[in-house]
């Protein structure tokens, strides 16, 4: 209810950097005091050996950027690993990991090797001319699903915003629909643009932004009697004379596998077959948003895979580039509608993002993270599990690998933006999400 949902707590580790942190007993317990502590504890900041930067104005800073994030007091001067450290010289563990972004650390040399490497050989280049480290990119990432093709851009709104685009004439040019309509599920986030924010079932985000775009219906996460009577609203079966003369609409059901945004609820597996037999029936797609709990993030390479769903369209970006901006939009061949012309990106899939994304893929692969993420998980849970007991203030811990969520009780007194922001002062960041938060 929305009232829990306020204490849902976001912990998007590393999937190896800072992961490793754990490969020890005596380490977990640290993690432990990191998670509790409402002091200052000198073993979580330490003083760097690198030399300071030049003191940080926050308020000349406000002065020129604009409002738009709630900004903790931290200015950062570097990273390293799973750690990173302040213009003070205060020393953090990194348990944000640029919100599901930094898959290998912070200044992980082969990644910074290879976007070295390729900024002083071609950095961009236009789409007009072909770009073999795309291809091999794409054929990396398309050997990890069942997709054929790839359209690659900068970011994972753009990578919503090519499905939805894709989702839609798909509608048009194979089912013969004119009003298409798109479900999608409350409590979601799809993005910040104004297709992928009417996508977002939360009208938090959606005030002051009217109108919205038409073409998008909202259903309960994991509500599968509430997915089948909308789907048949907007494509009711032909079972009578007057049903056979109402058009269908639906054109797309968009699910991410497990909301971030909404307080790290996993998807049922029964909530995805349902919408896989409704796309089958009515010849609409199945699209999953992968921005946060892609690239291997859930133990898996990608979260569906956790559900045993195929699926028709997918997106990604943060972890895909471990930090440099790309996305991916992938999908299976019946729906490769796009066309020269139909869809673009200037920046999207050039050298230099790609090489960063092939880097991220081969160190996944050299350093068999997937195992990792999953050994370094069961290890998390247990130590959050004992939390749990001894202190009684947790209710529940949800997740997959290292994307996992900490609901606490309404009788501990605090909210999960608080305990965030007292972590702070220990030395260990984190992401309050969730209703209310």
């Amino acid at each position: 209810n929305n009232t829990s949902m306020r204490y849902s707590l976001l912990l998007c580790l590393i999937h190896g950097a800072a992961a490793s942190m754990f490969s020890s007993p005596r380490k977990a317990v640290r993690l432990k005091r990191l998670c509790w502590a409402r002091r200052s504890s000198p073993s979580c900041v330490a003083e760097s050996t690198l030399p300071k930067t030049t003191t940080f104005d926050a308020a000349e800073f406000d002065r020129s950027v604009m409002n738009t994030y709630g900004r903790y007091s931290l200015v950062v001067d570097y990273g390293k690993g799973c750690r990173i450290w302040d213009t003070n010289g205060n020393q953090y563990l990194d348990f944000a990991a640029g919100i599901s972004t930094c898959a290998l650390g912070h200044a992980e040399p082969r990644l910074a090797a290879a976007v070295s490497d390729q900024m002083q050989r071609v950095h961009h280049v236009s789409n007009l001319y072909y770009i073999p480290q795309q291809g091999e990119l794409a054929k990396k990432l398309l050997a990890t699903n069942g997709a054929d093709r790839a359209f690659f851009c900068n970011s994972g709104a753009e990578a919503n915003e090519a499905a939805i685009k894709l989702a839609r004439k798909h509608a048009h040019d194979k089912l013969g629909i004119r009003s298409p309509v798109i479900i999608t599920a409350k409590s979601s986030f799809h993005g910040r643009t104004l297709a992928t924010l009417t996508a977002t079932g939360q009208p938090k985000y959606q005030q002051g932004f009217g109108p919205l775009l038409a073409g998008f219906e909202y259903v309960e996460y994991n509500d599968v009697h509430g997915l089948e009577a909308l789907a048949r609203r907007l494509s009711p079966p032909h079972t009578s004379w007057l049903a056979a003369r109402r058009k269908p609409r639906l054109a797309a059901i968009l699910l991410e596998p497990l909301q971030g945004e909404g307080g790290i609820v996993p998807a049922t597996r029964e909530f995805f077959e349902v919408a896989r037999r409704i796309c089958d029936e009515t010849g609409a797609l199945l699209m999953v948003d992968e921005v946060q709990t892609g690239v291997g993030r859930t133990g898996k390479f990608w979260g569906h895979q956790h559900l045993g769903v195929a699926v028709d369209v997918i997106t990604c970006a943060k972890a895909l580039g471990g930090g440099v901006p790309i996305g991916a939009m992938m999908c299976t061949t019946r729906c490769d509608v796009f066309t020269p012309g139909t869809h673009a990106s200037t920046f999207g899939g050039n050298p230099l993002a790609c090489s960063a994304g092939l880097a991220v893929l081969n160190a996944i692969e050299e350093d068999d993270l997937l195992a990792n993420v999953k050994a370094r998980s069961e290890q998390l849970q247990a130590g959050l599990a004992s939390l749990q007991a001894s202190t009684g203030f947790i209710k529940e811990i949800r997740g997959w690998g290292l994307i996992l969520g900490v609901e606490l009780t309404q009788e501990c007194g605090i909210t999960a933006a608080q305990l965030c922001a007292a972590a702070l002062k220990t030395g260990l960041l984190m992401v309050p999400a969730g209703r209310g938060r």
